[in-house]
């Protein structure tokens, strides 16, 4: 005999409902295509929030929407008094900021209930960065031969060449380019507008994209957007990462890499080449100056050099 929620529901389709309702699915997917996050580790993320949700829905809250800064405190204390380790919770914690703010981002929200709870103290573990010589093998290995050959160099070099997100990438529309002034118009997170520059080759690139191959894509559906599918629709953090996926492994990197690694790897270029921490965060539209700092992953000879040219006792 198959159980029954308590509203005399089956349990399984109780728990798609609370899925749906809690928009489980899509944070899923903005883990795996966004975040580049292994399955073992989104599986993790997506069980912490499934976790909090049958919570809430015990206490009638029956989506994010109605989730409070109170509602998630007594999700912490109730984790604590069950004996959950305190490394446990602050994971928990962390994964709920992660979640929430997605929501916030995605519009889905206007505030975000994690916001007073207190900040678990653990390490930030960050993507592999890939060296510029693996960039270029990256660019290398696409088959011009191929008929969405353009695009996909077009993608790689912006990833690259203006540090964006998958989200910002997506949302890219052909009035946010102002290719004369080598810059682009990018909607970040929280709906903040920045202007970012990008490289002569970058925008080359997406030039050559505009005049051979997007007119033939857009079939009406484009909504203006700047890199589309076969299809002529805008592309989605799926199709981002499968094309990023598919031209590394045509060069032969192993390791993994994401459209983040390609972001992290824009920032660490940059700082490597001694450009300001300050003047990183504001490409990357970074808030808090402290998120910027965890691109700050550059080799230690390098770090040595700094100091030996610009210290007065070096």
């Amino acid at each position: 005999m198959s159980s029954t929620a308590s509203d005399g529901e089956p349990a399984e389709e109780a728990v798609d409902g609370r899925e749906r309702r809690f928009r489980l699915g899509g944070f899923s997917d903005y883990l795996r295509f966004e975040r580049g996050l292994s399955d073992r580790t989104l599986d993790a993320y997506v069980r912490d929030v499934g976790q909090m949700a049958a919570f809430a829905d015990e206490r009638g809250v029956d989506g994010p929407g109605g989730v409070t800064y109170e509602l998630l405190r007594g999700f912490v204390l109730d984790l604590a008094e069950k004996g959950r380790a305190s490394s446990t919770i602050a994971r928990k914690v962390s994964t709920l900021r992660t979640y929430f703010r997605f929501l916030v981002d995605e519009g889905r929200l206007e505030e975000d209930p994690t916001e007073r709870l207190e900040r678990p103290r653990q390490s930030r573990h960050l993507p592999d960065v890939l060296s510029y010589d693996d960039v270029t093998d990256i660019l290398e290995a696409v088959n011009m031969e191929h008929d969405l050959a353009v695009r996909d160099v077009a993608l790689l070099e912006v990833l690259y060449g203006a540090g964006l997100r998958v989200s910002e990438l997506r949302e890219l529309r052909r009035s946010d380019l102002f290719l004369d002034e080598g810059l682009l118009r990018v909607r970040g997170k929280g709906a903040k507008e920045r202007v970012v520059p990008v490289g002569q080759r970058a925008t080359d690139a997406v030039r050559r994209y505009l005049r051979a191959l997007w007119p033939e894509l857009d079939r009406g559906e484009s909504e203006g957007a700047v890199f589309l599918n076969q299809h002529g629709r805008p592309l989605s953090r799926m199709g981002v990462w499968t094309i990023v996926r598919r031209h590394v492994e045509a060069a032969g990197i192993e390791k993994r890499v994401t459209p983040h690694t390609l972001r992290h790897s824009f920032a660490t270029h940059l700082l490597e080449g001694g450009a300001d921490l300050a003047v990183v965060q504001e490409l990357l539209g970074h808030a808090d100056i402290s998120t910027t700092q965890i691109y700050t992953h550059v080799d230690r000879s390098y770090l040595r050099e700094v100091h030996r040219s610009h210290h007065p006792r070096g």
